[in-house]
C-alpha cells in the first residue's frame, strides 16, 4: 500500500474528470474453487486497488463527483470469522488508512444507490468481469446483467484510463520488483533445462519463484516447445534435441503490480543455423522497438516498422518477395507475427482491457486497423512519459496458417509457400521486455535484463 496521500489525489483528479453523478467502484470477492470454503486465491479488482490500496475481499466504495463525498462500504468481523481469521482491523480503520473519512455497512450499499437513482443522478460504474458483481449491480441498478458492459460509464472508464496508463513513481518502482521477480523466474530455466525433462518441472520451478518473491504469477505461465501456438498452456511435453522452448511468463509483486517476459532457447543448449537465422530477425525487431519507443510516437507506427524490418529479413532469407513496403501495407508480415507489437501493462498484465481494448490501447485519438495482424495491436496510442508497455515481437510458422493463406490466395505475391513447407516443424520464436516511456525516451524495466543475444543465451544455458 502507498501512502494515503497518494490515493487520496487520484480520488481528487477523479471526482474532478466527472462532471456529475455518483461513482460506484465495487472490490472483488472471493471466488470458490470447487465449493463455497475452498477459494481461489483472492484478487482484488485492480481499479479498487488502484484508489482505495485495499486488498481485502467484500468492499465497495463511492465517490460523489459534485461533493466529493467519499464512503467505504464493508463489514467489520464477527467473533466466528475471528475464529478462522484472527482479529481483523475495523472498516472504519481502513478507511481512515486511505484518507476515507467515511464508511458504512456493506448492506447499506443498495439503498445508498437506490435514493440516488431515485433522485435523478447518475450512476457512473465500470464493465464487470466477476459474475457477483454483475449479479450485484444488475439488481442494485436495475439493469440485465447482460446489457451492463454497454450500459458501463464511458465518461468514467476514460477518466479512469486517463490516470491509469501513466505510472507514477510509487507504480514504477513496483513494477521493477516484478520485472525482477519475472528475471529470477526465467532465468531458473537457463540454469535449470536439460534434454528429458517434462515441460512440467520448469514451470512448477518459475511459478515456486512467483509465490515466494510475489503474490504469483501474473497470467498462466506459457511454457512450449510448440511455440507457433501463441498461448499453449499444455505443459506435458519431453524436452527434446533440436526443439525450441518458448517461454512466456511473469508475476505480481506483493503490490499486485505486474512483469511479463518472454524468451526462446533452444533445447539442446545451441540454435541450429536455420534456428538462428529467424531468432536473429526477432532479436532485431525487439531491440528497434526498444529504441524508437519514446514520447510522441506512435506505438502503431513502430509496430508497422517492425513488420518493415520482418519482411526484409525474411525475404532476404527467400521466405517472402515483391516489394516491402507493399508487403507491409498488405499486411503480409501477419502471416509470421499475427499478434500486436506490445500492450499496455501495470496492475493487469494487460492493464485495463476489462474496459475494451480500444478505450486502454487507442483512446479517442487513434483508430485500430481492420487489417489482419495490425487488428490485433492492443496499443497503438502515442506515447507519453509514464506509459509502461510490452516489447514482444515473433516469428511463427503456423502450418494451419500458411495452408488456409496458401489455399487463399493470401498475400501469394508477397509469399513464397513452397519455400515454408521446410518450416512447418519449426515452431515459433518470441522475445518480450518491459518498457517504461522515460521523458527523452525509454528503459527496460527492471535491475536487469534477461540475456537477449543468441550467443549470451547459448553462454547462459551452458553455465
Amino acid at each position: 500500500m502507498f501512502p494515503k496521500e497518494v490515493y487520496v489525489a487520484r480520488r481528487k483528479a477523479l471526482a474532478q474528470d466527472i462532471e456529475k453523478g455518483v461513482i460506484l467502484l465495487p472490490g472483488n470477492s472471493e471466488a470458490p474453487a470447487n465449493y463455497p470454503d475452498n477459494c481461489y486465491n483472492f484478487r482484488q479488482d485492480s481499479t479498487f486497488l488502484y484508489f482505495f490500496g485495499i486488498s481485502e475481499p467484500d468492499f465497495a466504495a463511492i465517490i460523489d463527483a459534485e461533493t466529493g463525498e467519499e464512503i467505504l462500504f464493508g463489514d467489520d468481523v464477527s467473533i466466528d470469522d475471528i475464529i478462522w481469521m484472527g482479529p481483523q482491523i475495523s472498516v472504519a480503520e481502513r478507511a481512515a488508512g486511505v484518507g476515507v473519512a467515511k464508511s458504512r455497512k456493506f448492506s447499506e450499499l443498495s439503498a445508498y444507490i437506490e435514493n440516488a437513482l431515485k433522485a435523478g443522478r447518475q450512476v457512473h460504474f465500470l464493465p464487470q468481469y466477476r459474475y457477483k458483481n454483475m449479479i450485484m449491480l444488475s439488481e442494485m441498478l436495475g439493469i440485465p446483467v447482460v446489457q451492463l458492459k454497454e450500459k458501463a460509464s464511458v465518461e468514467l472508464i476514460q477518466a479512469v484510463v486517463s490516470q491509469r496508463i501513466v505510472k507514477d513513481k510509487w507504480e514504477i518502482e513496483e513494477i521493477d520488483k516484478a520485472c525482477n521477480i519475472g528475471y529470477a523466474m526465467h532465468y531458473a530455466v537457463l540454469k535449470l533445462l536439460r534434454l528429458g525433462m517434462v515441460e512440467q518441472e520448469l514451470v512448477g520451478a518459475m511459478e515456486g519463484i512467483a509465490l515466494s518473491q510475489g503474490a504469483g504469477v501474473s497470467f498462466a505461465t506459457i511454457l512450449s516447445q510448440h511455440g507457433e501456438t501463441l498461448h499453449n498452456h499444455i505443459h506435458n511435453g519431453i524436452i527434446t534435441a533440436g526443439k525450441l522452448l518458448t517461454i512466456d511468463a511473469g508475476a505480481e509483486g506483493n503490490s499486485n503490480y505486474c512483469s511479463d517476459f518472454t524468451r526462446t532457447l533452444p533445447c539442446s543448449g545451441k540454435f541450429t543455423t536455420k534456428q538462428r537465422e529467424i531468432y536473429d530477425i526477432v532479436e532485431e525487431c525487439n531491440n528497434y522497438a526498444l529504441s524508437a519507443s519514446k514520447p510522441g510516437v506512435s506505438y502503431f507506427d513502430v509496430h508497422v516498422a517492425v513488420y518493415r524490418i520482418m519482411a526484409e529479413r525474411l525475404k532476404a532469407l527467400g521466405i517472402m518477395k515483391g516489394d516491402v513496403e507493399e508487403a507491409v501495407a498488405a499486411g503480409a508480415p501477419a502471416l509470421f507475427m499475427p499478434h500486436g507489437l506490445g500492450h499496455n501493462m501495470g496492475l493487469d498484465v494487460h492493464d485495463m482491457e476489462n474496459f475494451g481494448e480500444d478505450y486502454v490501447g487507442y483512446g479517442n485519438a487513434a483508430k485500430r486497423s481492420s487489417i489482419f495482424g495490425y487488428s490485433s495491436l492492443r496499443m497503438g496510442r502515442v506515447l507519453v512519459p509514464g506509459n509502461v508497455i510490452t516489447d514482444e515481437p515473433g516469428i511463427y510458422f503456423i502450418p494451419a496458417l500458411i495452408e488456409k493463406w496458401k489455399k487463399e490466395n493470401i498475400c501469394s505475391e508477397f509469399i513464397n509457400f513452397d519455400k515454408l513447407e521446410s518450416y512447418y516443424d519449426f515452431g515459433g520464436i518470441r522475445l518480450e521486455d518491459d518498457v517504461l516511456i522515460t521523458e527523452t525516451g525509454s528503459r527496460l524495466l527492471g535491475s536487469k535484463r534477461l540475456p537477449i543475444r543468441a550467443e549470451d543465451v547459448e553462454a547462459a544455458m551452458a553455465k
